[in-house]
């Protein structure tokens, strides 16, 4: 079985329709390799830790979509919420990767050594 990563890194504050569009099809991309019965997980980093908070609005134009992949949402960086910051509630904070001066980011070595093939929006 295929596995795929999704790691998401636009940013919505930039209030940008490229920022939009970059969430939007790493979420359909999720939506169709889970309909397709691969296991997908989704990540967090960067900036994109923010856009959980946002999606979860139910007025949010991609809320429904992101409800029907929100179970695949591995979680967000843990140095990338301590750098950007912003409210984390409900979601695991990854820090494998014990980056020097950080509280640790998720681990794209153990992911890839995990066999999965790894998209970046």
């Amino acid at each position: 079985m295929k596995k795929t990563a999704i790691i998401i890194l636009s940013d919505p504050k930039s209030g940008s329709e490229e920022a939009m569009g970059r969430v939007f099809n790493a979420l359909a991309s999720a939506y169709e390799f889970k309909h397709a019965g691969e296991e997908v997980k989704i990540i967090f980093q960067g900036t994109g830790i923010r856009w959980p908070q946002q999606l979860e609005k139910a007025d949010h134009p991609i809320n429904r979509l992101y409800c029907e992949v929100r179970n695949h949402v591995q979680g967000l960086s843990k140095g990338c919420v301590a750098v950007f910051g912003t409210e984390v509630s409900g979601y695991d904070l990854l820090n494998e990767n014990e980056v020097p001066g950080t509280p640790g980011l998720p681990s794209l070595l153990n992911l890839r050594n995990e066999g999965f093939d790894i998209l970046i929006f």
